[in-house]
């Protein structure tokens, strides 16, 4: 396979990147070398092509004229140039588009053969790839890196106006990206945050053509990383305490980063400048006049907070560091028990996150974006609030008050390295383009006219939770060429497929998500899912979401699960462990003359819905759909939010690891209760039901 990625912001080049030198030269590019040189070590990847744009530079002596550039044997970066020769900002790049598609098209022109696949970065790449796949058929995968519209948000939340020039920049930069969403044949977002709540603002958005894929990143030089007289030396010429420890932060200083409010958070609280020292690292600089406005501003603001608060002696701010020696920053500041920090206003993505984890420096981090998955894999730090300067304070404080918890962040940190790897990272990536393209194995749905049956399961504690069973059941599912094989799942789409990937599971043809609320189906490419808009009016009918969440609000006990658990048609709470809360919800909601269902599972998760919305109900939709007779329906779970479903169709297989007293639930008296656990019960139940069905 051919890959060709396009990048045009920032200063790229294949080595000793100046990252921070411009306002968009950051973590996009590291993460585009890293991909291109992983994905590279896949003996099935022939060739990869960076194309970028080729400008002249007065602010650095590297070389960005150059029209080739090697990464490696098969990484080729090439520089095509445009009209205006100098270097352009992203609000800047727009009138250069038209000539750099013309160029792009010449160049693929003159080679043996065209790209497979293009991967655009940025929306103003994705404008190009569309219009190179209007005019030569190539498809193209689209990464945002970041999003213009929750930058509009964050700067609303902030009250911070921008000037009309850079407000129209903005208008451009959400609808070329809405415009990617439309044009692009997969959408790769790093967080479910990106995929479930950012892109859900975009007209175009349509959640079946996007994958999460989880960041990865080279992290083995952060997991051996040691301090080193350079680093001491550096920072010791800041502090009167240079072995106190340290709240470390490591960012472009552009708005986005929020380096304004750590430093307020700092000066602001007493406690914490007695704990820590400060430590920032903002990318290297000279005059500060040299620099791009955004930021020199930035730099400006942060050194007159220091200032302001009088923070000298307790604050250090290099104006250069040595590249080579972020691993030795992170871990000066773990060998003093120090804390990194990442306040973003929002984080698409969260690169340093993983190297302050891989080096064991616990994090505090934002609420906003891709750290909400790494801390909940890893369980490495604390979510604060970024718009909140005492939030930041108390979370830094409470950690260095708390050695134990400390020590446990560190420690569940240590697993980035296995987790963000790049080997999984290309593995999902280059399955999903060969799908694209059409190389390789290719499981498209199954066809109406052959299946006459339809095996729906459960994800967890049903088909995961031992690897050999699903070993085994990938095996014995390929060889039912008669059996439609979808989930039901509490979780939401995107979270069902990265938990399927993770684990191994072939591919559903259909995923039912959010306990029933979501239906989505594979499409004819074998690739994307198609929502089932049928589905979603049928249930809306009698739906009053804000009424019923206005209601169960001011119950007492109930929390509001994160935003990223809420959906359309689904409000999920948490609730205090052994209450039996649903009954009394019901009637609270009956009182105001609201009808909604309530299931409560897990002990302490409530999941709210509209009445006629369920797993049972979502399966016999299908079934109905698909002229399945219920009777050949099979259905698996092993918990209370599968009871529903169980009770509704007459082939109910409860997994011998089952939870929540199904073994004493009403209406179970036609389940099997297989003798084995996880998927192969889920087999054993299958074989138990074909078994009746032949005798009868």
């Amino acid at each position: 396979m051919f890959i060709m990625h396009i990048a045009l912001q920032g200063c790229l080049r294949a080595h000793d990147v100046e990252y921070g030198l411009t306002a968009d030269t950051g973590g996009h590019i590291r993460y585009l070398l890293e991909l291109a040189q992983a994905s590279a070590r896949d003996h099935d990847i022939e060739r990869i092509d960076i194309v970028t744009r080729a400008f002249d530079t007065d602010f650095t002596g590297g070389d960005y004229r150059s029209g080739l550039e090697y990464v490696s044997p098969k990484v080729r970066i090439i520089r095509l140039p445009t009209p205006d020769p100098a270097y352009r900002s992203k609000e800047d790049l727009w009138d250069q588009l038209p000539a750099f598609s013309d160029a792009l098209v010449d160049y693929i022109g003159t080679l043996a053969r065209a790209p497979d696949v293009l991967h655009a970065h940025y929306a103003d790449a994705a404008h190009v790839a569309a219009d190179v796949k209007q005019r030569q058929g190539i498809p193209f995968v689209f990464t945002a890196h970041s999003l213009g519209q929750p930058k509009r948000d964050y700067a609303a939340a902030a009250a911070n106006t921008p000037s009309a020039q850079a407000s129209r920049a903005l208008d451009r930069r959400i609808h070329t990206e809405n415009q990617a969403l439309h044009d692009a044949s997969l959408v790769i977002a790093s967080s479910r945050d990106e995929a479930e709540l950012q892109y859900a603002q975009y007209p175009d958005y349509e959640p079946g053509r996007i994958r999460v894929i989880r960041p990865a990143s080279d992290l083995q030089a952060f997991a051996r990383s040691q301090p080193n007289d350079r680093v001491h030396a550096l920072l010791s010429r800041f502090l009167n305490e240079p072995d106190k420890p340290a709240l470390l932060a490591i960012a472009r200083p552009v708005t986005r980063k929020n380096l304004a409010s750590l430093v307020r958070a700092y000066g602001e609280s007493p406690e914490l400048q007695a704990q820590a020292n400060l430590v920032i690292l903002a990318g290297g600089r000279q005059s500060l006049d040299a620099l791009e406005p955004e930021i020199a501003d930035n730099l400006r603001e942060m050194l007159e907070l220091i200032d302001h608060y009088d923070l000298y002696g307790r604050v250090a701010y290099p104006k250069q560091h040595h590249g080579a020696d972020v691993p030795a920053f992170y871990a000066w500041a773990r060998e003093r028990g120090g804390l990194f920090a990442n306040v973003a206003f929002n984080e698409p993505f969260g690169l340093t996150l993983l190297e302050a984890a891989a080096a064991g420096l616990p994090v505090i981090a934002t609420d906003s974006g891709g750290p909400n998955d790494i801390i909940e894999q890893c369980h490495n730090g604390v979510l604060v609030n970024p718009c909140s300067t005492h939030a930041i304070a108390s979370a830094a404080t409470a950690l260095f008050d708390d050695r134990e918890r400390w020590l446990a962040c560190q420690a569940g940190g240590r697993k980035a390295t296995a987790v963000f790897d790049w080997a999984r990272h290309v593995d999902y990536y280059h399955r999903l383009l060969n799908r694209l393209c059409g190389v390789g194995p290719k499981r498209a749905p199954v066809e109406r006219a052959c299946p006459d049956a339809m095996l729906v399961c459960d994800i967890d504690g049903t088909l995961v939770g031992c690897s050999q069973g699903v070993t085994h059941f990938n095996a014995w599912q390929a060889s039912q060429s008669r059996l439609r094989f979808g989930v039901a799942t509490g979780r939401s789409f995107h979270s069902a497929l990265l938990i399927l990937e993770q684990s191994g599971i072939a591919w559903p043809d259909f995923l039912i998500t959010s306990v029933g609320a979501e239906i989505y189906r594979l499409a004819p490419d074998g690739v994307a899912y198609v929502r089932d808009t049928r589905w979603a009016e049928q249930i809306d009918r009698g739906w009053d979401r804000a009424a019923v969440a206005d209601v169960l609000d001011r119950v007492p006990g109930l929390i509001a699960q994160s935003p990223l658990e809420q959906r359309p048609h689904k409000i999920s709470y948490l609730c205090d462990s052994g209450d039996d809360i649903a009954p009394r919800l019901r009637a609270q909601l009956a009182d105001n003359g609201l009808e909604a269902r309530v299931i409560h599972s897990n002990d302490r998760c409530v999941d709210v819905l509209p009445v006629h919305a369920s797993k049972g109900a979502a399966v016999a939709y299908l079934a109905d759909d698909t002229n399945t007779h219920h009777e050949r329906v099979y259905v698996a779970g092993d918990s209370g939010n599968d009871l529903e479903m169980l009770q509704t169709l007459p082939c109910a297989i409860v997994v011998a690891n089952y939870r929540d007293g199904l073994n004493k639930a009403a209406g179970l008296g036609h389940a099997y209760f297989a003798r084995a656990t996880h998927a192969r019960g889920v087999i054993e139940g299958v074989a138990h039901f074909q078994a009746q069905c032949h005798v009868s």
